[in-house]
């Protein structure tokens, strides 16, 4: 069964909710354990990393949540063996 657009843009909505603040504590934890040794370019590498890493499940989401179900395909053989089909 195909989800309707509505209910695919509420449920990534909400998963947006939830995965932005998870992978921000995440993110600092990692940050809090490894940037204390490290360098300026370090530092500025793992922000930049972290900074862009999370679009990326949001972007893989976003075709999902846009898309339309697929319009239903009458059956031509069921339509045949019901009387409804092409007849010679």
């Amino acid at each position: 069964m195909a989800l309707p657009a509505r209910a695919k843009k509420l449920i990534g909505a909400l998963v947006i909710l939830l995965w932005l603040p998870v992978y921000a504590m995440l993110a600092m934890a990692v940050g809090l354990r490894v940037l204390p040794r490290a360098n300026g370019v370090e530092q500025f590498i793992y922000y930049a990393v972290t900074g862009i890493a999370w679009i990326v499940p949001i972007g893989l989401m976003l075709p999902w949540m846009s898309r339309e179900p697929a319009a239903r395909q009458a059956n031509p053989v069921a339509a045949r063996c019901f009387g409804g089909g092409i007849r010679p």
